[in-house]
């Protein structure tokens, strides 16, 4: 506690260059992001507390309708469990999907005075492929991410853990994982949130470890 009290935390937008880190999960009725339907997203934007640790802010998240002509792959159905015509999901049309998320997205990058937001996924590719097709297909505007760029735990927990796996890097790292909730936007998002948390907060210590070495060596 000492080790806190005495170190300078930086700011969110001096902590990674200006970005916002989101973590986003997508669940969708396939693998090709053009052809194949965004189903659910959900998104997790990150803050930085007075000790320069990471935490999780609340989660936004929706169901998403298939765009029309969209593809739904059975398989990728099974492994979801997403009935894309069931009512109870309560599902938004993508422009107002988008809406939604990218709402809560921009205040937190306000908020934390961040110039952009840089999404965070495990096989991060693959989320922002699919964000970035529909952003695409609603001619929106106002998209806070950065087109291109991403941070993905699935190096991360490689690094840190020697697991590429969700689930193995996740336990790995002394978190819980429960496969019975796997493949929710939500569920996956929130784990992935924490995996990446958790390897940055580690990275944090030593950083603040090496500041009190000096003056441990000079006592």
């Amino acid at each position: 506690m000492e080790i806190l009290s005495n170190s300078t935390a930086p700011r969110m937008a001096e902590r990674f260059r200006g970005f916002l880190p989101v973590v986003v999960d997508v669940e969708t009725g396939g693998f090709d992001a053009v052809h194949d339907a965004l189903l659910e997203i959900a998104a997790i934007p990150l803050a930085i507390g007075a000790d320069g640790f990471l935490y999780l802010r609340p989660t936004v998240s929706t169901h998403v309708e298939p765009f029309p002509g969209a593809n739904l792959d059975p398989r990728s159905l099974e492994i979801t469990g997403i009935d894309p015509a069931n009512p109870l999901r309560g599902a938004l049309a993508e422009r107002l999907a988008l809406d939604h998320i990218f709402h809560v997205v921009r205040e937190a990058v306000r908020e934390a005075g961040c110039q952009r937001a840089i999404l965070v996924g495990h096989n991060a590719a693959f989320d922002l492929g699919f964000l970035n097709q529909a952003v695409r297909r609603c001619g929106h505007k106002r998209n806070p991410f950065h087109p291109f760029s991403c941070f993905d735990t699935v190096s991360l927990g490689g690094l840190a853990y020697g697991q590429t796996v969700l689930s193995k890097a996740v336990l790995a790292a002394g978190l819980s994982f429960d496969s019975r909730e796997a493949h929710s936007a939500v569920y996956d998002a929130e784990r992935t949130a924490e995996l990446f948390c958790n390897v940055v907060n580690r990275w944090r210590q030593f950083e603040l470890l090496e500041q009190v070495l000096p003056g441990l060596d000079a006592a």
